[in-house]
């Protein structure tokens, strides 16, 4: 079948050349052979080109290529499902460029979704490889804070939620004449409303084609929602042997660790994968893997950990692989991750075992408490078929749980369990456009639905018709949350941008504390407290960014390590940061000078801050630290991590706060708090968010103020209005006077 694919690629290898060859075909035939000429940049192919393509014709899904182009011809949707490592999100988007050269781009070009930024650069990475083009070229991606791409690349990777962004400049997507959604069964938020939007879009681009790859779990729920399109499915011959445990490790942790180093005693060839419960578990394993494998005798080779958490580093490509296989043949890499990560490991060939604690740790949204908890569960059937197929025939798939343990069929889609407000926003974005109806795969959660409309009208998003408001597509402009992205219009009122750019960024990127490591505490505790600043946490953040700002002229790798801070992290937020100045920019909206550390400057940005989260204001009930939430009646104490924890013996905790993030499930912890005036807060926050908050000792204290204010200001204009009657008496008394005198003289 294989060789039958191969012939059938000919046509799409000679699409947009000449193919005249009357009279002297045998001719042209010999220098074609000689000189083959690349169909997407017309330079001949170099002779990596044809070692890789033998390499593409041995992967499970080449099979299948006359069916997908039949397919792909034919059909508005093709659905194609397949196990993990069968060549399908490195192929299909290669061919999808090839039908759309076919005819000459008419259309437009391919993108291709991934949900890993990871992802997305390791696959353009490949596929300008295969294709034998210049990545950024032909070839390129787009993810978050980073282009390689020009406007004529004829494929491009990108992340599911940037997708989404480009609509609100072009919402019929009409740059492209082929959309790959890949790994739909992961079911982000982004993904299933692209899934929808989609199913809209084609019915005013009828030469349009959409391409959707996922797992075979998920093919019929897609073949009915998409009206009976096209499956193609491809078949994974490989049969893993799997291992289940006896007993259900109460501890699996400790169970999983303890394996790897069994494994690693009998000297089997091949890398190892543990699949934890979180992120915490990963750092945790990956200490006591590298302590231990110091210990280890040096016949049984190196044991490496490496770290595989989305969002933080630590993907690794197929050429770093295989140097790396070269220049260390006894090293034994050992990868940690989650649930997450399961797309990140299609890079790495050389996995022969796997083990899975068979749980995850998810955070769930709950719209009672707005906020997201933390909920262990068991993973799903079509989690463990996934992993299971990440392993070869000679690889082995332990299970650290019974084999009778009952697993749910499905993970939920994460739209059922997400804070939805950022997403009903851009909605409602879309909706101007025309493409407002979303017809979800799962709809959403009514009462959580209900909840993020409500926040969008607080937040004066929402016009009386609940329509997009003048200020809220102004908000959706900015890739932050809701309550961010109003505190950053505030700050253009209140004279605080540049001050509220850097908050904006430091809380959208990864924290920049570092936990320290053993015995290394309290010197981590001094350092972070140099940048603390009595304000509160938020003018923390600005003290850390600037302190960094100020140090480029050093090592900032090595002056982010001697204060333990996250270098990435600062990257990261500096990169924020640019891009949120530059659409500020582009809006034009005004930006203010730099007046950090003013008393006017202090009170503004606590105003800008008040604008977007006067939701999340807390009260210390009882002056011990006990902070009662007025929104959802809850009480926590403020994160160990806070600048008050360290200052609170001395000048004592501030009674009102305002707070970033809840954590009910991280020791039930507020994060990044500053204190506020109830004044300034019943100043900022709507009068119908007050009367709409439930009852309590606290919102009885802030009438209490309301009525102080109301009084003291009705005696005020009673005041005016009294010295107002009394100025009129009395100039019309002086008139009367000056009247007589007239009259008498």
């Amino acid at each position: 079948m294989a060789e039958n694919s191969a012939v059938s690629e000919e046509p799409y290898l000679s699409v947009g050349f000449d193919s005249e060859t009357d009279g002297e075909e045998d001719e042209d035939l010999d220098f074609g052979e000689e000189l083959e000429l690349n169909q997407f940049d017309g330079l001949p192919y170099s002779s990596r080109y044809y070692t890789l393509l033998e390499e593409r014709k041995s992967l499970a899904v080449w099979e299948v290529k006359c069916q997908f182009m039949d397919s792909l011809a034919k059909s508005q949707f093709v659905i194609v499902s397949g196990a993990a490592k069968t060549g399908k999100s490195s192929q299909i988007p290669q061919w999808c460029a090839e039908h759309c050269l076919s005819v000459q781009y008419q259309h437009g070009m391919v993108v291709c979704t991934q949900v890993h930024k990871q992802k997305a650069v390791g696959l353009t990475l490949r596929v300008a490889d295969e294709m034998d083009v210049n990545i950024g070229h032909e070839v390129g991606y787009v993810v978050p804070l980073e282009s390689c791409c020009t406007s004529d690349t004829v494929l491009r990777y990108c992340t599911d939620d940037l997708l989404l962004r480009e609509m609100m400049s072009d919402p019929l997507l009409e740059h492209y004449g082929v959309i790959v959604i890949d790994h739909a069964h992961e079911r982000t938020v982004s993904t299933d409303v692209l899934l929808g939007l989609l199913k809209d879009i084609v019915l005013q681009r009828p030469e349009l084609r959409v391409v959707v790859i996922t797992a075979p779990h998920m093919c019929s729920k897609l073949q009915a929602y998409y009206g009976n399109a096209p499956l193609i499915t491809v078949d994974n011959k490989c049969q893993t042997e799997v291992v289940y445990s006896n007993s259900n490790h109460k501890d699996h942790f400790y169970a999983a660790v303890r394996l790897v180093f069994e494994m690693h005693h009998t000297k089997e060839d091949g890398d190892i994968v543990v699949f934890l419960a979180s992120s915490q578990e990963i750092d945790c394993a990956h200490d006591i893997i590298r302590q231990e494998a110091v210990n280890l005798s040096p016949d049984l080779g190196i044991l490496v950990p490496v770290s595989l958490i989305p969002g933080k580093g630590g993907f690794v490509s197929r050429h770093s692989e295989a140097q790396e296989r070269n220049s260390k043949p006894c090293v034994r890499r050992v990868f940690l991750t989650t649930s997450k990560g399961e797309d990140l490991l299609w890079a790495i060939d050389n996995v022969n075992f796997i083990i899975d604690v068979g749980v995850e740790k998810r955070n769930v949204y709950n719209p009672r408490i707005r906020a997201n908890s933390l909920v262990v569960r068991p993973i799903s059937k079509s989690q463990a078929e996934i992993r299971q197929q990440l392993v070869g025939t000679t690889g082995k798939y332990f299970c650290l749980y019974p084999e009778e343990m009952q697993l749910p069929d499905q993970t939920p889609p994460q739209i059922l369990e997400s804070n939805f407000t950022t997403m009903v926003l851009f909605l409602k974005r879309m909706d101007i456009a025309g493409l407002g109806h979303c017809e979800f795969l799962d709809r959403p959660d009514p009462e959580g639905l209900m909840q993020s409309l409500e926040e969008l009208d607080y937040l004066a998003a929402l016009d009386d018709d609940g329509n997009l408001s003048e200020i809220g597509i102004i908000m959706s402009e900015f890739p932050l949350d809701p309550q961010m992205a109003k505190t950053l219009l505030a700050s253009c009122e209140f004279d605080c941008v540049n001050e509220m750019l850097t908050i904006a960024a430091m809380l959208t990127a990864p924290n920049c504390f570092l936990e320290p490591p053993p015995g290394s505490e309290q010197l981590a505790l001094t350092c972070h407290m140099k940048f603390q600043h009595s304000e509160g946490d938020h003018f923390t953040l600005i003290n850390v960014y600037n302190a960094y700002n100020q140090s480029r002229h050093f090592n900032l790798e090595k002056w982010c390590q001697d204060y333990f801070l996250s270098h990435t992290a600062l990257q990261t937020a500096d990169a924020i940061r640019s891009e949120l100045r530059d659409i500020i920019k582009r809006i034009e909206l005004p930006i203010s000078e730099p007046s950090f550390g003013t008393k006017s400057n202090t009170l503004n940005i606590k105003r800008a801050l008040l604008s977007g989260y006067f939701m999340q204001i807390a009260r210390d009930v009882d002056g011990s630290g006990n902070y009662f939430m007025l929104t959802n009646k809850h009480v926590a104490q403020l994160h160990p991590f806070s600048g008050y924890g360290s200052k609170a013996e001395k000048l004592g905790l501030p009674e009102w706060v305002l707070f970033h993030e809840y954590t009910p499930s991280e020791n039930n912890c507020v994060r990044t708090a500053t204190e506020i005036s109830p004044e300034m807060f019943i100043q900022m926050a709507p009068q119908y968010f007050f009367y709409n908050l439930p009852h309590s000792e606290s919102k009885e204290m802030l009438q209490h103020i309301i009525d102080h204010i109301s009084s003291a200001q009705c005696k005020k204009e009673k005041r005016q209005s009294i010295q107002a009657l009394t100025n009129e008496t009395a100039e019309e008394c002086q008139t009367l006077q000056a009247s007589e005198r007239c009259v008498i003289q």
